[in-house]
C-alpha cells in the first residue's frame, strides 16, 4: 500500500516516483527529496503539454512554475507548496546540503496535495482520491529492502507493458499519420480535433475540479516558507525554546498577561550568546507592520536581558521588513534574511560608524572642487543629529544604548547628476573610499549596462582604491569576501538567482551595503529595478542626463523631490568652469527625415509607453533608430552618405594646420549601414591610406585595440575617423575627438547625451603646442537636436581653408601684384611663383573625386591654356 496509489493506473511513471520517494523519508531523505522533485517537474511539464502552454526560454523548474500562464492554470493555494518542494528538492540534489527525515516527509505531504489535484483533473479517468495522507504507510528503518524488491517487480512489469503500449501508439500513429497526409483536408481536420480535445478537457476540468483539503494549514506552511528563507541566509540551526519561541519577560502588564511574559517567535544569535535578531511572524493574510510594535517591545526584553538590542524583522511570510531602530527611524522592506554575518557586522557598525560629514576627502582621487562638493552633498544626505534621543531619555524609554547614539541615519539613497568627462567615476570612487574609512560599508556593487563598461570602471577603482579586492563578475568568479564587485545587470541578476543552476542565492539581501548605478535612468530601473530592490543597501545613482529631463520615476527611486537631485554638475557648469569643452551643432536633416513629434511634448505617460515600444532588451536603453523603412533607404543611399561625408570633410574641425580632418566619430545606425559608410568613403577618398577610416563594432576582430589607438591622448594614431556601432556610443576617453557625426536617429535622452560627452574632454595642444581645443562640432544627421529641442549651439560650420590652399592663393595673389609692377626682377619671381603652382595643378590626384568635379580647369592648367591675369 501507497499513499500514492491513486496515481498507479493514470500516471504509472509519477507513481514509481512517488513510492520511491515515500519509502526513503526515514531512510534516505535526500533521495525522497530527489525523487520528489523529479515527480512536480514531470507534472509540470505534463501541464505544459496538455494545456498547450508557450514555455519560458529557460526550461529549468523554477522558470516554469513562475511562468503567468501556469500559475493562472493552477490553484493558488498550491503556489507556496510547490516552492517548497521545488527548495527542498534542490537541497536533495547537491553534494554536502543537509536534508532532515521532516523536511522530506513535508516535501512529499505538500506533493501529495497537489498530485491528487493534478490527477483528477488531467488523467484520462478520474482516479479515486484517497483522503489524508497516511503516514503508517511510509516504511520505517529497515523495512525497505522488502518493500523495495516488490517495488522493482512491479515497475519491471510495468515497464513491459509501457513498452508494448507505446508500440501500438507508435504504429497507430504512423496509420493516422499517412492517412492524414492523403486527405486534402488534413490540416482542417487537424485543427478540427485540437478544438475538440479542447473542449473536451475544459468539460472534464469543470466537473471535475473540486477542493483538495490540504495536508498543512495556512499558519505550518508560513512557517515552512519563513524557515526555508532562513536557510538561504545559513540559518539551518532551529531549536525550540532557544531560536523559536524563545520565552521573555518584561512585556507590558495587561489582563491577559499579568507576569508580562511572552515568546518571540524567532531569535538568532550571535556565538557570543547575544541576540543578533528577532523575527515576528503574522498571518499571511495580515500586514505585516501589525507585528513592528510587539517586535519592537520584545526588542526592549532582549536589551534590558542581554544589554545587545538586535535588529528588527517581521513578517508575515510574503512581505519581510527589518528595522535597525537605533539607526534609522523607519522599517524597511527586504526579500529575505540577513546571513550570521551581515548581522554580526550591522551591530558593530552601531560602535564604528563615524559622522560621515566630517570625514576627509583624498584629494589625490578626487581635487576639484565641484567632485568634492559632490561628495559632501551625499554625505550630508545620509545621516541627521539624534536629536530625539536627550527627549527618550527623560521619557525614561527603553532605547538602543540612548547616550552612546550621536547620530541618526537619513535618506539611503542619492542621486548625482555631472556631465560626462567631469569625472563621475572618480567621484564614485571617492565615495566609496569616504565610506569604507567611515565604517559605512565593507562591500560596494556597481553596475553598468555593457561589459566594456564595467571592466572600465574597475579599472579606474583599482588604480585609485588599490587596497580594496575587487572583481569583475562578467567573467571573473567570486569568493564571497571581494569588498567591490562590478557587474553587468544580467550578471548580478543569475548570480542573486542562483535558481537558474538550480542552485541556493549566492548573493543575500545584506551582502552589499553599497550599490553604484552608472547612468540611471527610467530605462534600467523598468528593466533591472528588482536588483535594487532585492539588495538592503545604500544606492548611489550617476547620470549625465541633465537634471530637467530626469523623469519622476527616477527621481523617486533615489528619493529625490522632481528636478531636485542630490547634487548637479552639468555641461554648461562644466564649460563654465574650464574644466570641458563646449560644442556646436550643424544640421544636415532633410525635411523627410523629421518624425512630427518631439520627446519633450509627450506626456510622461507617453514617454513611459514610447521607452518600453522601444527598449533595447539586451542594454535596457531605448533603440539607437527607428527601424523606419524611408528612413533606411536613405541611410543606405549613396548620395546621401557622399554628401554627409562631403560635409564632414569641408566643415570638419581640421589639424595640421587644416590640412587633414580632426579625431571623428561617426554613429552609424547598425553593422551594415557602417560597412556602407566605409565602401562609400574610399571609394571617394581613394588617396587616404586603408586605416584612416575603421568601423568599429562587436564582430570586429580586435575592437578593442582599434578603440585603444583611437583615444591615445597624445598623439594621432590611425584610424583618425571611426564609424562607430553601439561601442563608442559611452563610456570611452578620448580627449582628441574635435567631431561627432549622428548618423542615426537617437531616441534616448542619456543616450543622446552620452554621445555628446564623448568630445567635451579638455585637449590642451590637439592643434600644435599652446593651441588647445576650444569647441567641437555635431553633424546632426537624423534630427536629433530637433527631437529633443536642443538647437541652442547652432553652428555654420568651419569653413577655414587648409593651409596648402591657403599658401597656394597666396603665392597666386603674390605673382599678380609682381607682375602690374613690370620689373624685370619682379617678373623672374613671378614666373617662379606661376611655375610652382603649376606643378600643383599637374600634381593633383586624377582620380579624386573633387579633382573630377573641376577636370575642365585642372585639364587647361596643365596645358597652359589658363594665364593667371
Amino acid at each position: 500500500m501507497s499513499n500514492f496509489d491513486f496515481l498507479r493506473e493514470c500516471y504509472p511513471s509519477l507513481y514509481h516516483k512517488m513510492v520511491k520517494a515515500e519509502g526513503r523519508v526515514f531512510t534516505e531523505p535526500k533521495s525522497t527529496a530527489h525523487y520528489n522533485r523529479l515527480a512536480l517537474e514531470e507534472a509540470v511539464h505534463t501541464i505544459y503539454e496538455i494545456e498547450h502552454l508557450e514555455m519560458p526560454y529557460d526550461l529549468n523548474l523554477a522558470n516554469l512554475l513562475r511562468e503567468p500562464s501556469f500559475r493562472e492554470m493552477i490553484r493558488s493555494e498550491f503556489n507556496d507548496p510547490l516552492y517548497i518542494v521545488r527548495k527542498i528538492g534542490n537541497l536533495g540534489a547537491h553534494y554536502g546540503k543537509l536534508v532532515s527525515s521532516q523536511d522530506a516527509l513535508i516535501s512529499t505531504q505538500y506533493l501529495f496535495d497537489f498530485l491528487k489535484w493534478f490527477a483528477n483533473l488531467y488523467a484520462d479517468r478520474a482516479p479515486v482520491l484517497p483522503g489524508a495522507f497516511d503516514q503508517t504507510l511510509i516504511p520505517k528503518v529497515g523495512s525497505e529492502k522488502k518493500r523495495m524488491k516488490e517495488l522493482q517487480d512491479e515497475a519491471r512489469k510495468e515497464q513491459e507493458r509501457l513498452q508494448t503500449e507505446i508500440e501500438d501508439l507508435k504504429k497507430k500513429f504512423a496509420e493516422q499519420l499517412e492517412a492524414a497526409q492523403r486527405s486534402e483536408s488534413a490540416s482542417k481536420a487537424y485543427f478540427e480535433q485540437q478544438e475538440r480535445e479542447k473542449q473536451i478537457l475544459e468539460e472534464q476540468k469543470a466537473s471535475r475540479d473540486q477542493k483538495i483539503s490540504l495536508q498543512f494549514n495556512e499558519a505550518e506552511t508560513r512557517k515552512h516558507i519563513i524557515d526555508f528563507l532562513l536557510r538561504e541566509a545559513g540559518w539551518t540551526q532551529l531549536r525550540p525554546g532557544r531560536e523559536i519561541e524563545y520565552p521573555v519577560s518584561g512585556m507590558p502588564i495587561t489582563p491577559n498577561n499579568p507576569q508580562g511574559n511572552g515568546y518571540i517567535d524567532h531569535v538568532l544569535w550571535d556565538d557570543n550568546g547575544l541576540p543578533l535578531a528577532i523575527i515576528e511572524a503574522k498571518r499571511t493574510t495580515a500586514d505585516p507592520v501589525q507585528g513592528r510594535h510587539q517586535a519592537s517591545l520584545y526588542a526592549n526584553c532582549l536589551e534590558q536581558q542581554s544589554g545587545q538590542r538586535p535588529l528588527i524583522f517581521f513578517t508575515n511570510g510574503y512581505s519581510t521588513y527589518i528595522w535597525d531602530d537605533a539607526f534609522y527611524s523607519l522599517p524597511r522592506r527586504v526579500f529575505g534574511f540577513y546571513t550570521k554575518d551581515e548581522l554580526q557586522w550591522t551591530i558593530q557598525r552601531r560602535k564604528s560608524r563615524k559622522d560621515i560629514r566630517k570625514a576627509t576627502i583624498d584629494q589625490a582621487i578626487t581635487n576639484r572642487p565641484y567632485q568634492i562638493e559632490g561628495i559632501q552633498r551625499m554625505m550630508e544626505s545620509l545621516v541627521v543629529d539624534d536629536s530625539g534621543a536627550a527627549m527618550l531619555t527623560k521619557l525614561e524609554l527603553p532605547t538602543a544604548s540612548v547616550a552612546s547614539v550621536k547620530l541618526k541615519g537619513a535618506k539611503r539613497n542619492a542621486l548625482l547628476v555631472m556631465a560626462t568627462g567631469s569625472g563621475k567615476t572618480r567621484t564614485a570612487a571617492s565615495m566609496v573610499d569616504v565610506l569604507f574609512k567611515n565604517n559605512w560599508i565593507k562591500r560596494g556593487l556597481f553596475l553598468a549596462d555593457r561589459t566594456a563598461l564595467v571592466t572600465q570602471a574597475q579599472n579606474a577603482f583599482s588604480h585609485n582604491l588599490p587596497e580594496l579586492s575587487s572583481i569583475d563578475l562578467t567573467h571573473e568568479k567570486e569568493n564571497n569576501t571581494t569588498r567591490l564587485v562590478f557587474s553587468t545587470y544580467q550578471s548580478i541578476i543569475n548570480k542573486i538567482d542562483g535558481e537558474k543552476l538550480e542552485d541556493e542565492r549566492f548573493y543575500g539581501v545584506g551582502h552589499f551595503d553599497l550599490i553604484i548605478v552608472d547612468e540611471a535612468h527610467r530605462s534600467v530601473y523598468n528593466k533591472y529595478g528588482v536588483i535594487f530592490e532585492y539588495f538592503d543597501s545604500l544606492l548611489l545613482g550617476l547620470t549625465a542626463t541633465p537634471k530637467k529631463e530626469i523623469d519622476h520615476n527616477t527621481y523617486e527611486l533615489f528619493d529625490c523631490g522632481d528636478g531636485n537631485p542630490t547634487f548637479a554638475y552639468e555641461l554648461d557648469d562644466a564649460v563654465n568652469s574650464g574644466y570641458l569643452t563646449p560644442f556646436k551643432n550643424i544640421n544636415l536633416t532633410t525635411g523627410f527625415l523629421r518624425e512630427g513629434i518631439k520627446y519633450k511634448e509627450l506626456s510622461e505617460e507617453d514617454k513611459a509607453k514610447y521607452e518600453e515600444e522601444f527598449r533595447d532588451d539586451a542594454t535596457g536603453l531605448f533603440p539607437d533608430y527607428i527601424g523606419n523603412a524611408a528612413l533606411n533607404r536613405w541611410l543606405f543611399n549613396k548620395d546621401t552618405v557622399n554628401k554627409i561625408l562631403d560635409a564632414l570633410m569641408d566643415q570638419g574641425l581640421k589639424i595640421e594646420g587644416g590640412d587633414k580632418i580632426g579625431r571623428t566619430i561617426i554613429f552609424a545606425a547598425n553593422q551594415p549601414h557602417a560597412e556602407f559608410i566605409h565602401e562609400c568613403f574610399y571609394n571617394r577618398y581613394q588617396h587616404y591610406p586603408a586605416k584612416f577610416l575603421e568601423v568599429i563594432h562587436n564582430k570586429v576582430s580586435h575592437a578593442q585595440s582599434l578603440i585603444l589607438a583611437f583615444c591615445d591622448h597624445h598623439k594621432e594614431n590611425l584610424p583618425q575617423i571611426a564609424v562607430s556601432v553601439d561601442m563608442m556610443d559611452t563610456g570611452i576617453d578620448a580627449p582628441r575627438v574635435l567631431n561627432l557625426v549622428f548618423f542615426k536617429a537617437v531616441r534616448s535622452y542619456a543616450k543622446f547625451w552620452q554621445m555628446i560627452g564623448r568630445g567635451t574632454r579638455l585637449c590642451p595642444d590637439v592643434y600644435g603646442p599652446g593651441e588647445p581645443k576650444t569647441h567641437f562640432l555635431i553633424f546632426d544627421v537624423c534630427g536629433n537636436f530637433e527631437f529633443f529641442d536642443e538647437q541652442k549651439h547652432l553652428a555654420e560650420g568651419n569653413l577655414t581653408k587648409p593651409i596648402t590652399q591657403r599658401i597656394f592663393i597666396t603665392r597666386l595673389s603674390v605673382a599678380r601684384l609682381l607682375q602690374e609692377t613690370g620689373e624685370p626682377e619682379d617678373m623672374d619671381l613671378a614666373t617662379k611663383l606661376i611655375d610652382m603652382l603649376y606643378k600643383s595643378i599637374t600634381g593633383l590626384v586624377k582620380e579624386r573625386f573633387e579633382v573630377q568635379m573641376n577636370r575642365e580647369y585642372v585639364d587647361a592648367f596643365e596645358n597652359g591654356n589658363v594665364g593667371i591675369s
